[in-house]
């Protein structure tokens, strides 16, 4: 009877979370997976309702002008190959066999959201006075900007693909370290192969039966919504709360998820 509620709610906080810090799969991912009894119905589900917010996003960068046209085609093209093998690779697994997999991405992937938060935010070192450092591109991505582009976006999109939280960090991450984006053009391109993969694991989890579109579609409007809301907070300190949140709830429904695995075998 509760079940959609209390989906929607966790939605609607990925939707803010993923807007001021990122991660909101960490929150929806381990929340379907206890939901759902089968794993491949769970990521198909989340794909089904996280799709509409990266495109919604897309569109809002590239209208814009953040995003970089001479990339958009090779990431696009590259992520959605790449993210239907990897949701071809869930498909063919057994779900008893996926799950504990799963809990091992979503474990690795939670460390790694919260190792960011361990050093200083843009606000403390602007405060201090510090120019933040520039960022220069690397050789390789210089001379081979296509092919750069279409490596990241093709073993990302393959991950996104077989399951999917903490996409957007990797993307962030790479293409200011590889390509030297500031953040805002980095999210922005990030969008490109984010929505691209979405895109590409969605069709192939609709085309197999696995999308629970009663649960997909209600979520997918109140992450937009959550979403919306959380470009336009800015709590002094709120995205170190929110990363510690994250990461709490994300440990304790992985603890669930365990717990689930044990009882079964």
């Amino acid at each position: 009877m509760f079940l959609i509620p209390i989906l929607c709610v966790v939605a609607f906080a990925a939707g803010l979370i993923d807007a001021i810090a990122g991660g909101g799969g960490l929150l929806t991912v381990p929340a379907l997976l206890v939901a759902l009894p089968d794993a491949r119905l769970a990521l198909g589900t989340n794909k089904g309702q996280a799709v509409f917010g990266s495109g919604a996003s897309l569109v809002a960068f590239a209208r814009a002008g953040r995003v970089d046209k001479k990339r958009f085609g090779p990431t696009f093209l590259a992520a959605l190959v790449g993210s239907i093998l990897g949701a071809r690779l869930v498909l063919a697994l057994r779900p008893e066999a996926l799950r504990p997999v799963v809990l091992v991405l979503l474990l690795g992937v939670a460390t790694f959201f919260a190792s960011r938060g361990l050093g200083r935010s843009k606000k403390t070192t602007e405060a201090a006075g510090e120019a933040p450092p520039p960022r220069r591109p690397l050789p390789i991505a210089e001379r081979h900007p296509a092919l750069v582009a279409v490596a990241i976006a093709f073993v990302i999109g393959g991950y996104d693909g077989f399951f999917g939280p903490g996409t957007g960090t990797f993307l962030i991450t790479l293409y200011t370290t590889v390509f030297g984006d500031d953040l805002t053009r980095a999210t922005a391109n990030a969008k490109v192969a984010n929505f691209a993969s979405n895109l590409g694991a969605f069709g192939s989890f609709a085309l197999a039966g696995r999308i629970d579109f009663r649960l997909a579609l209600p979520m997918a409007a109140m992450q937009a919504l959550g979403g919306f809301l959380g470009a336009r907070v800015a709590v002094r300190g709120g995205e170190r709360l929110i990363r510690a949140a994250v990461l709490a709830v994300t440990l304790a429904l992985a603890l669930r998820i365990a717990w689930q695995i044990a009882s079964t075998g």
